[in-house]
């Protein structure tokens, strides 16, 4: 009998002991799965509802946590300062990374987000992997991962884009993998690796794109029940090179020789593709199956392509969403098979929205245009010479932003502040710019009120400009057809963002909340240091209910 109790006890102790160690393994995800959608306004999540599947898009919004009142709080809305703001909790003002490109104006030349000529292309003989985190000023919350576990977490980034890739992936990734447009493979950059893992080689060998565009891209659905786009025919949408109208179906195989596997990129099938090397990655890296929790960032880019070309009411973009709510369904049944749902956890987000094309608007009576900075420019320059003399006063314009040539101003003895406030006046008055402030201005004062908030707070002081500009709502520098983004306006600034996984809680909230606040509440989860430059605050409408006892 005192044997049959000691046993009794050792068992009770051993099952309190495992119970302990599992509530202890759960205290964070063993992985995070960011996802971004490239170009994903907030209403794709409704206007397409009914054609969505239950596992993809319905499941993250049914079994997760919506902040349905999401935003970014600053300008421009851009592919790059978009991933940026989201993985350091900070504004282009702080991290720098204030457009795709901007203008350097000590080397008089143009940047790239990610350019870095110290680094060497890997996995390719093109120059498409020159690049890395190096612009980028502050950490992210994967280098704060990083650094927490004693750099025992893995962090991975991968995206068809490079940008979408490098950025969220920090300074200290274990890999950011991006696409070649002229190989048709995942590539990636010394700053990362001597060369690409032997997986990733064998993946690459698959030749996965040449395969996805050797169909034509017909519709998912039957054509006629796209009811919630456009007709298929209209003129609001740019044809691909061979088409003579932008209509269903695209003959990819055609198209493909004369755009080359860059044209994956302008599809679904790059969102597949996607996908595809996704969980490749996680199953070769041994993803969520350590010790300390590993992450991976992964950029969905190929709604961008797709949105720039056909504008955001075209059966195109439908098509597209609804190929990658299956896409989405698929990574979650396979994290849920291969990591166990209650290991992981997934934000899903986007880095900017966009604009409804103007022709568009224009048709349905409603204000818009497309903004030709040309004129604008030639004739500042033309006033700046009548009023201080022949010379090169302007350097460039980009994101909006002239900048000036400050060592012609200074040697000449003028002042820059008033040169600023003579080309505000004249640049006020023109049509369809509706606010402009000068780099003085933006240094100096503290603005509460849109758009001036958002202006300034992707305004850095030594990267951005002498003078901004803002375009009336519905405005935009762009092509006649399809899209664009950048704006402070919120078919540009109002995002998605969902949690889901882990020990998320189901729920909604209409409170506002910033794209800056998912790195302090991914650091509060993670029980990591918040990124060094971060503005955000933790979402405690997500967090509340992880904690309550």
């Amino acid at each position: 009998m005192k044997k049959v109790f000691l046993s009794l006890c050792f068992l009770m102790l051993f099952q309190q002991i495992s119970f302990s160690q599992k509530a202890k393994s759960n205290e964070q995800p063993k992985l995070v799965v960011g996802i971004v959608v490239d170009q994903m306004r907030y209403d794709y999540l409704y206007r397409y509802w009914e054609k969505y599947g239950n596992d993809g898009f319905k499941k993250l919004m049914n079994e997760g946590f919506n902040c349905k009142n999401t935003s970014f709080n600053y300008m421009p809305t851009f592919t790059a300062p978009g991933h940026a703001s989201i993985y350091t909790g900070a504004t282009p003002s702080i991290h720098g990374i204030i457009g795709n490109n901007w203008y350097v104006l000590k080397e008089k030349r143009k940047i790239y987000c990610t350019d870095d000529a110290n680094v060497k292309t890997v996995g390719s003989h093109t120059l498409a992997g020159v690049m890395s985190p190096a612009n980028m000023l502050t950490t992210t919350i994967t280098d704060e991962l990083k650094i927490s576990s004693n750099f025992k977490s893995k962090v991975i980034g991968i995206s068809l884009k490079d940008r979408g890739a490098i950025l969220p992936a920090g300074h200290s990734a274990d890999a950011a993998y991006w696409y070649d447009s002229e190989t048709g493979n995942w590539i990636s950059s010394t700053h990362y690796m001597a060369e690409l893992p032997a997986w990733v080689k064998q993946f690459n060998n698959k030749k996965l794109p040449s395969k996805y565009l050797s169909s034509p891209w017909n519709t998912l659905l039957p054509i006629a029940q796209y009811k919630e786009s456009f007709a298929d025919d209209n003129p609001f949408e740019e044809a691909f090179n061979g088409q003579d109208k932008p209509v269903f179906p695209h003959n990819l195989p055609e198209i493909v020789k004369l755009k080359g596997l860059g044209l994956l990129r302008e599809t679904p099938f790059g969102n597949t593709f996607t996908k595809d090397f996704v969980m490749e990655t996680v199953i070769n890296e041994n993803l969520g199956k350590g010790e300390n929790t590993d992450f991976i960032a992964v950029s969905f880019s190929s709604p961008d392509y797709i949105g720039h070309q056909f504008g955001t009411h075209s059966i195109e973009i439908q098509d597209n969403y609804l190929r990658l709510d299956k896409d989405i369904a698929e990574l979650i049944a396979f994290l849920d098979k291969q990591v166990g749902k209650e290991n992981y956890l997934i934000f899903l987000t986007a880095d900017h929205g966009a604009a409804h094309n103007p022709g568009f608007l224009n048709h349905n009576k409603m204000p818009a245009g497309i903004f030709d900075s040309s004129k604008p420019l030639a004739d500042l320059r033309q006033l700046l010479n009548e009023k201080y003399g022949k010379g090169d006063w302007i350097l460039s314009y980009y994101n909006e932003q002239f900048t000036f040539n400050r060592k012609l101003i200074f040697e000449k003895g003028i002042d820059l502040y008033q040169m600023q406030q003579f080309a505000k006046q004249y640049l006020i008055n023109y049509p369809n710019i509706s606010n402009v402030y000068t780099s003085q201005e933006l240094s100096t004062s503290d603005f509460v009120h849109k758009p001036a908030s958002l202006v300034q707070a992707g305004f850095h002081q030594q990267r951005s400009g002498d003078v901004a500009i803002v375009l009336e709502p519905g405005w935009m520098e762009f092509n006649i057809k399809g899209t664009t983004h950048g704006t402070v306006y919120n078919y540009d600034t109002h995002v998605p963002l969902i949690w889901y996984g882990w020990k998320i809680k189901k729920g909604e909230t209409s409170e506002p909340y910033f794209i800056t606040d998912i790195a302090p509440t991914l650091s509060v989860i993670l029980k990591v240091s918040m990124p060094n430059g971060n503005t955000g605050t933790p979402i405690n409408a997500v967090l509340n209910p992880l904690y309550k006892k």
